[in-house]
């Protein structure tokens, strides 16, 4: 008998407009709430092909807003809901009369979530956010030292819309796990703006007293036989290669470094890149050929692995796009219908009377919504141990196991705030054993190594399952758990450069985009797929094994653009000298600055400074115009003007420095300055989601490495053998540092 879906019975209405708003509804759907979407009769404001993913899995109904009787079908069906999306500006939904506090005091089991652009008390608040709008307001057009560029550069990436969408879909999975044991629903905020600081964490991370650093991690790039590009790591590859070809891996008096390099460039234009791919593969080490993104998707791996299949809309037709991001081994995800034509489901949503759930009695008072959940956090580098982080920063408590052999500890400061930190070799039989002494108080076990090597340690999924059939596993890698590439190893950069995001962010030549993207998105995903295991086993008493992988991220970050269909043309903006979408809708140079315009045709004519261009067409011309237009003005004159007009504008933040130390952004707890044991001042980002019943809080600085083995070992009936274990190397409490990027 099939499991039931973990969102089975949970309705929730759809609001949302353009791209968070429709992607969160498309996460609850693909795991079994029964979707209602509202859009204008017109339509989606956004005319997208891409809306026939976000949208697939829902029902359609057409209301106008400001049409009383529509009004009333919508007031009518969110009275009713367990879960209601919106991302309107703030304020809106309380003008229309669906004013969230007052929603909640008639249904305390609702859960609300609003995802504007900025926070109801942001300054900007009612600045029109658009996505490019947020962009440059977050750093995400920020070159970096790799790119040989000076000035920022745009990228299409809607980094702030996925983020807010799966911290949303994040938010929404606890809240709802926390009702069920609380009774109580509760209203959520996830500005676009501050979801972003959760894609460029690391990055904009700072150790006071110390200089910065580019933390873009060095990759090289080489031309093959097949004219294609080829990425891989060269620390050691280079030296191997070499060494095969009778030469010494480092300059001598014979060879210089010169010599070298254009002996390397000799020897890869020797084999095509598929040739390549299958070296490093012999050899386990990092490497891929650099595609485009209509090329990820015919890609083997993308077909094998489904995250890329086939489907079948009533508007493209037979499309390929994107499949589940997030694998649940019990209660999978499933798309379950295609899109649903416009106002489709009318007559059935009206005829389908809802009664508005009861309130039962709390049965828990909860200061936070994972509160007494505790994790067992094995995660290396990013991606596990962000997932981690944001399971700690929603209550949970996380014990982070590191080995005591990995010196120094990557992203430490970043990925292990709000965790315990123990040092404990998994290798030694003792250190197995307080494992599986941790275990037995744990509910959720998190790891990304290579697949099969948590087997080979004694603390794969069946092992603990064997133990727990309770737990709730989540395993990341880079490629997916089966197929020829599970076992191989892989990072961000590498998946940026298969999945086409290099080639569309460098143009001519691949470049990496300046965030972690697909390692922070892997963690909320993993974070996701967490919420949908505890509801089914807050059910069932059963536990489950998720799968994640940075390739499926990589591809939901890039949904926006993954539709291939009969007649699909693929121009999307790129390249290093891009500044934006359009005339209409790209970064113009001011006096003194850069700023970042989103405006609508027909709006220059509401703007002064810009009035004799309202009737302009929007071509090269008035782009031309604009470029001049622009630098007569500084950036606040420019933000100012474009403001009052209601256009989208901001300042374009070129330093990620300027964008941490704003009194705005420190006041939202986005930007958090805390000593650090034996390291001192660190400034780091905090999370943005506020849930007004079981708040997020950026728990604890990240502790010295292995700083709570006492306290960790004592929960265990183990205080006193700290010294012995200590002494055996099985726990180590000094030596190993915090690492930064790896």
């Amino acid at each position: 008998m099939a499991s039931v879906a973990a969102l089975e019975g949970v309705r929730v209405i759809d609001f949302g407009q353009y791209i968070a708003g429709p992607m969160v509804g498309m996460m609850l759907a693909d795991f079994g709430a029964d979707v209602i979407r509202i859009d204008p009769p017109t339509g989606p404001r956004f005319d997208t092909a891409a809306n026939a993913t976000w949208n697939r899995g829902k029902r359609s109904i057409a209301l106008d807003l400001k049409n009383p009787a529509d009004l009333k079908i919508a007031r009518d069906l969110v009275a009713t809901a367990d879960v209601v999306i919106e991302n309107f500006r703030p304020g809106v939904m309380k003008r229309l009369g669906l004013d969230p506090e007052a929603l909640l005091k008639a249904n305390p089991r609702q859960v609300f979530c609003s995802i504007p652009g900025f926070a109801a008390d942001d300054t900007r608040a009612a600045v029109r956010a658009w996505e490019g709008v947020v962009g440059a307001a977050t750093g995400c057009y920020i070159p970096h030292n790799m790119t040989g560029r000076d000035h920022p550069i745009y990228n299409c990436i809607p980094f702030s819309s996925v983020y807010g969408a799966y911290l949303s879909a994040v938010c929404i999975g606890f809240a709802l796990n926390a009702r069920a044991r609380s009774g109580q629903g509760q209203i959520i905020e996830v500005p676009l703006f501050g979801a972003t600081f959760s894609a460029f964490s690391g990055k904009a991370l700072k150790v006071h007293g110390q200089p910065e650093v580019d933390p873009m991690t060095s990759w090289k790039y080489m031309r093959c036989k097949d004219g294609r590009w080829f990425i891989y790591v060269p620390r050691d590859t280079d030296a191997t290669l070499l060494k095969e070809h009778g030469l010494p891996p480092k300059p001598d008096e014979k060879h210089s470094a010169e010599f070298l390099k254009k002996r390397l460039e000799e020897i890869f234009l020797d084999r095509t890149s598929a040739e390549w791919e299958d070296y490093c593969a012999e050899k386990g080490v990092e490497g891929g050929t650099c595609k485009t993104t209509a090329e990820w998707m015919e890609y083997s791996l993308a077909r094998e692995s489904k995250i890329i299949e086939d489907f079948d809309d009533p508007l493209l037709g037979r499309f390929s796009g994107p499949g589940i991001y997030t694998r649940l081994s019990e209660t999978p995800g499933v798309v379950r219908a295609p899109r649903p034509r416009l106002d489709a489901h009318r007559a059935e949503i009206l005829a389908g009377k809802r009664a508005v759930p009861a309130a039962p009695a709390a049965t828990e008072t909860l200061r936070s919504a994972l509160q007494g959940v505790k994790v067992l956090d094995l995660g290396i580098i990013l991606a596990i141990p962000s997932c981690g982080r944001t399971l700690a920063e929603f209550g949970a408590d996380v014990i982070k196991i590191d080995s005591p052999h990995r010196n120094p500890i990557s992203w430490h400061n970043d990925i292990n705030r709000a965790k315990r930190s123990i040092l404990l070799d998994l290798k030694a039989k003792e250190g197995l054993e307080i494992f599986w002494k941790l275990l037995d108080e744990a509910d959720v076990v998190l790891e990304n190594f290579r697949t099969g090597v948590a087997d080979k340690l004694g603390v794969g999924y069946e092992a603990v399952r064997a133990r727990r059939p309770d737990i709730i596993y989540c395993s990341v890698n880079a490629f997916g758990q089966t197929g020829d590439f599970a076992t191989r190893p892989g990072r961000e950069v590498l998946i940026q450069a298969i999945t086409g995001m290099e080639m569309r962010f460098g143009g001519d030549e691949p470049a990496q985009n300046p965030f972690n993207s697909n390692d922070y998105a892997t963690g909320l995903a993993s974070a996701y797929g967490i919420g949908m295991a505890m509801m089914h086993r807050r059910r069932t008493g059963l536990g489950q094994r998720i799968h994640s992988a940075l390739i499926y991220s990589a591809t939901m970050l890039q949904s926006a653009f993954m539709q291939e269909y009969k007649g699909r043309v693929w121009n999307e903006p790129g390249g290093l000298d891009c500044k934006g979408s359009s005339p209409l809708s790209r970064m113009y140079q001011a006096s003194d600055g850069w700023v970042f315009m989103a405006a609508q045709p027909g709006d220059l004519a509401g703007c002064p400074a810009l009035a004799d261009l309202g009737g302009a067409a929007v071509d090269a011309v008035l782009e031309k115009t604009l470029e001049a237009r622009f630098k007569e003005r500084t950036v606040q004159a420019w933000v100012e003007l474009l403001t009052a007009a209601g256009i989208g504008a901001h300042r374009v933040i070129e330093q990620f420095t300027e964008m941490m130390e704003d009194p705005q952004v420190i006041r939202q707890g986005l930007s958090i300055t805390r000593e650090h044991q034996g390291q001192g001042l660190i400034t780091t980002n905090g999370p943005a989601p506020r849930l007004s019943r079981t708040p997020m809080v950026p728990g604890c600085p990240a502790p010295k490495p292995g700083a709570d083995a006492a306290s960790i070992l004592g929960e265990i009936g183990m205080a006193g053998d700290l010294e012995r274990l200590i002494a055996a190397g099985v726990v180590r409490v000094d030596g190993v540092v915090p690492g930064g990027a790896s």
